[in-house]
Parts: C-alpha cells; structure tokens; sequence
C-alpha cells in the first residue's frame, strides 16, 4: 500500500533510523516503534488489513489515528522539490566598478563588483588570497546589484539572481561555483556542503558544528592557533569520487564578542579589518589561516559544538538524530541518489560528539584526544 511513498534510502543508526526520500531530496530520522508501524503501513495491502494488524497487537489502539498520521508523514516526505527558473538575464559590463584578483589553488580568479556593499558578501572571507601577480585570468565572476536583485555571473553567463535580502543565496553559490573553479569539479560531483567547519591534523579531518552563537568559529581559531590546520569554514564540501571533506579558502569569521578572547592567542588579531555587513551580525573579523599540506581529508567524526559559560569541559557522544537536526537545515545535499546513499553510509562510519565547554585550553586537548584515537 502506496509503496510508492516509501523511502528510497534508510539504514539502522543506534536507536535511530534514517531515511532518504527522493522526490523531496529530503532526509527523516525516526525512532524503531514508528519504523515499525511504518513498514506494517507500507507493506500492508490495504487500509483495512493495516488496522486490522494494528489492532491485533494492540486493542485499545486508534488505527484511525496512527493511519492518518502515517499517511500525513508519508505525504510531507514526498512533496516534490520545488525549483524556481532563473530568469534569464544578460550581464551588464557597466556595473564592473570593482575589480579585484584572487589565487587560490594556483587558480587566478577575477571578481567584479558594483558596489562597496556587494563587495561584502563575500570579498572579506577571501580577502588574504589577493594578488597582484596576473598573467592569466582563469575565471571571471560578476557580482552586482541592480533593481533590487543581486546578480551572480560566471564567464559572462547568470549563475543566480536573489532578491537583496536573500544575499546568502548569492553567497552560498558563489562558494559553490569557487570550490568547482579551484578543484577542478562540476557541482554534479559533490556530495554535499555541510554547514559547518573542518579542522585537519593533516591525516584526518573533524567537521565542526553548532548552532549560531555556540563557539563554533571561535573554537576553529583556537585551534588553529594551537597547531591544527583550517580545511573549510562554516562551508565544508565533501566530493563524491574520495568522500573526503576538501579545502574550502575562506577565512574564519569571528563575531565581536569573541574577540577579547582571541586577541590573545591569534597574532595580530587587533590589525585585522572590523567588517560590518549589516547590523544582524554586527562587527566581524576574518581570521585568515595557512592552508593544509592536502586539499582534502577522510572525515571521521563530527563534533557538536556548545560553548556554556562557566560550564565544565565535556566531551560526551550523542545521537545521529540531534547531530542532524542540527547539520541538515543549512547544508545543501545532493539530490543525486548515489551521493544520497553515500552520504547515509558516511553517517555509519563517523563517531558523533557533543563537546561542552568554557575552557579554550581544555576543548583544545579533547579534540587533541579525538585525533589521537582515530589515527592509532
């Protein structure tokens, strides 16, 4: 019974289970009692013989009531992606006021922009790669603002548009489009681009997440100051044909309430230009950092960051289902089925953690300890 609901992916994780549902490109954690009533649903003939399996194992059951609310899940899982067509545009040359030259990865970029505004969006986090040095132009990216409507070009061919207020759409795909120029990939390869930062001892790799505000950046710089390497920030992409988290270039972006306590241990943290996007995120610095030996890492585990004042350092493993509810709603997943099914065989291999803390030094030698374990 409506078999064609059912999800295309799922696998057993702890107490968990995790489906992938094609048509929504979309992905439902649910605990053993309801992936049971869901297979009687889905395996069950008909409506009748689902209820009258539900109330040979429980009497006092509602049938009417778990089948309605099967189906409604059922029903929001399977709503069809919704894809909004670009409109078509063509580049307008006049609005190159800005020009600004980039290498990264050996790659030269050339980046116009219209305005000191739009530069922002995205020339801080990647401000440490400029250069002078131009003997060929690898690839050409406008950014503009016009009628409202912020523009992403490529090679003189639209990438995106957005209203202005949706700028992180701009962002998020000219991060996108950075990442295929500098590794040489099309966006067809990639897996995902999880929300969240990667740190590397040059062997392994840890994907750092966190809600906005619990310490996710600050950490990342803390650890870069103590020795480890800075793989991605805030972006990290992981390619299909490794499975590996590769080198995302931007720089780590702290918020002003952090920067007393980074002015300590980042050199010259103090010269570092205050950036103010807009007033929601207040003033930023962006800490640049030296790039790894590698351009990409196995990621092994994936810590949860909760930055508690006063709070006793902790480092604690904890379930798929709040690791996820946590790193999904801002990540971009593939919708390709094979990078589906490799995404859920990576959530098998990785170890999961919470790691609480208030104490720099102290999160610093457990994500030490973490490294450690996983590569003896």
């Amino acid at each position: 019974m409506n078999s064609n609901l059912a999800p295309a992916y799922q696998i057993s994780i702890g107490d968990c289970w995790v489906l992938w549902f094609k048509k929504s490109n979309s992905y439902s954690i649910i605990d053993n009692e309801f992936k049971n009533l869901l297979d009687l649903f889905i395996n069950s003939k008909s409506e009748n013989q689902f209820k009258s399996k539900i109330l040979q194992d429980d009497s006092l059951a509602d049938s009417e009531e778990l089948f309605q609310t099967i189906l409604k899940y059922l029903a929001n899982c399977n709503l069809p992606i919704t894809t909004v067509e670009n409109e078509i545009a063509s580049l307008d040359t006049s609005r190159r006021n800005i020009s600004k030259y980039y290498n990264i990865n050996g790659k030269t970029l050339k980046v116009n922009y219209d305005c000191e505004l739009v530069l922002k969006t995205v020339h801080p986090s990647i401000a440490h790669c400029l250069t002078s040095n131009i003997t060929a132009i690898d690839v050409t990216f406008d950014i503009y603002l016009k009628a409202n409507k912020l523009y992403l070009f490529k090679d003189e061919k639209l990438i995106i548009s957005a209203p202005k207020l949706d700028y992180h759409k701009i962002q998020g795909k000219f991060i996108m489009q950075l990442l295929c120029t500098i590794h040489n990939q099309p966006e067809s390869e990639w897996i995902g681009t999880f929300h969240g930062s990667t740190i590397t001892n040059e062997k392994s790799s840890i994907l750092i997440i966190g809600e906005s505000g619990k310490g996710k950046s600050t950490l990342c710089a803390v650890l870069t100051a103590s020795g480890f390497k800075l793989l991605a920030d805030d972006v990290s992409p992981m390619l299909s044909k490794t499975e590996d988290i590769y080198f995302n270039p931007g720089a780590i972006s702290i918020k002003e309430g952090a920067f007393k306590t980074l002015d300590t241990i980042i050199p010259n943290f103090n010269a570092l230009p205050n950036i103010v996007f807009n007033k929601s995120k207040g003033v930023l610095k962006y800490v640049p950092c030296t790039t790894p030996e590698k351009l990409h890492y196995p990621c092994d585990a994936v810590v949860l960051v909760n930055y508690s004042t006063d709070s006793k350092t902790s480092l604690q493993k904890v379930s798929i289902k709040k690791m996820l509810e946590t790193l999904i709603p801002d990540s971009w997943l593939s919708p390709n089925p094979h990078h589906a099914q490799q995404f859920l065989n990576w959530l098998q291999r990785i170890s999961i953690y919470e790691l609480t803390y208030s104490n720099n030094s102290e999160a610093t030698n457990e994500i030490s300890k973490l490294f450690n374990a996983a590569n003896n």
